[in-house]
């Protein structure tokens, strides 16, 4: 269940004293081939920290042979330095790599080398951690060293994230897997998470780049937790080829569709302060673009969102949240369902609201908009006191 579950990577994650408290920081994978191609999505803000503008130069390649990634510290919103910074990270992986001799693939150097960092905003990362850090993390690489990689990349996460399918099929057997971290600051563009996805199977990096695409605009892009975007999110796939088998391109693409959508799910299920985990979907919407906006209208209402932390199957909030889009829609003729009692009907009162059981984690909340044929689906949480106390606390 991580990242090294494909043939063809080592992994290793350690405690650099990034942070203070002593608990692991930096995690490094390490793809030692035949094959180095790599894809990547990043975060729509405009506001980019120093690993996402190197990362997104470097993926240009389709190459990566390594990722090294720190908790404790986003490097963001630091100026030259920052940026200097995460170039001397990744020229100081791709030394300490050549140094121990992993040069399977011919060697490694720095334009191969993503660097991912995730914490505050507007510090400086301490190098002189970060860096003996990465010769110490080198020491420990492993083909059975993801789960210690998954553990280092937390932040305010409760618990590690990962996943992994392996599917057997005439020409032999491949698998894909996947770490993440994230816990708040969920919206789109992906949301505040790092997550990097393996491969054995033997692909180039443009079907890469289309499966992994393909697959986050309706996992980590239809997760909307607060609203709040992040700086720093990155979503990376790296393929070894060490299977030796080529996949078909749909059976692919549905792997990685499945390994991104099982690990968003558990991104929801550990955000921040949360009680409940609310599946929004939008239904009979005249278009895909309509049933998102939508969708996420109503992941985004605060009133809606308290409502469910206590258990109030309050659907006029749900269809306050709707008239605030420009989706197509008549509102007599809206329906709301929570967790499968049709509340409202005709855009009115509809069964017993008193019939709705709200006790369990997961709610379901359905908008049927009556204006054509397309859905989708939103996952959101309940907002908590939880929530208000850490993100008040967070840098102090």
């Amino acid at each position: 269940m991580s990242i090294t579950a494909a043939k063809g990577f080592t992994a290793a994650g350690i405690a650099a004293g990034i942070k203070e408290n002593g608990n692991p920081d930096l995690a490094l994978v390490v793809n030692t081939g035949p094959r180095l191609a790599a894809a990547g999505v990043f975060t729509s803000n405009r506001v980019k920290a120093a690993p996402v503008l190197w990362s997104e130069q470097v993926l240009k390649g389709g190459r990566l042979s390594a990722v090294v990634l720190n908790s404790g510290g986003a490097n963001a919103c630091t100026g030259p330095k920052g940026f200097q910074d995460t170039h001397a990270t990744a020229e100081k992986v791709a030394a300490s790599l050549n140094t121990a001799g992993y040069d399977e693939t011919g060697g490694h150097d720095a334009g191969s080398v993503a660097v991912c960092s995730t914490g505050l905003i507007g510090l400086l990362l301490p190098m002189d951690k970060v860096l003996t850090g990465v010769d110490k993390a080198v020491a420990q690489l492993s083909p059975h060293g993801g789960e210690k990689a998954a553990l280092a990349i937390k932040t305010t996460d409760s618990v590690h994230k990962t996943a992994r399918v392996t599917v057997g099929e005439a020409g032999g057997e491949w698998t894909v897997g996947g770490m993440a971290k994230g816990a708040g600051m969920l919206a789109p563009g992906l949301a505040t998470m790092l997550v990097v996805l393996t491969t054995d199977a033997d692909l180039p990096a443009e079907d890469l780049d289309a499966a992994l695409r393909s697959a986050t605009r309706t996992t980590f892009d239809r997760v909307d937790s607060d609203g709040c975007m992040s700086t720093n999110d990155t979503v990376l796939l790296l393929a070894s080829g060490a299977s030796g088998v080529v996949p078909e391109k749909g059976a692919f693409a549905e792997a990685v569709r499945t390994v991104c959508d099982d690990l968003a799910r558990q991104l929801i299920g550990d955000a921040e302060g949360a009680s409940k985990d609310i599946r929004i979907e939008v239904i009979n919407a005249a278009s895909e673009d309509d049933a998102v906006e939508v969708g996420r209208s109503i992941a985004r209402n605060n009133l809606l969102k308290c409502a469910v932390h206590g258990e109030d199957p309050n659907w006029g909030r749900v269809l306050s949240a709707i008239g605030t889009t420009s989706a197509a829609f008549e509102p007599d003729r809206l329906n709301v369902a929570i967790n499968d009692v049709w509340v409202c009907k005709n855009g009115s009162f509809g069964e017993d609201r008193e019939l709705v059981d709200m006790r369990y984690r997961e709610v379901r909340i359905t908008a049927d908009l009556a204006a054509g044929d397309a859905s989708a689906v939103i996952w959101s949480n309940d907002l908590t006191a939880d929530y208000v106390h850490e993100n008040s606390a967070y840098s102090s």
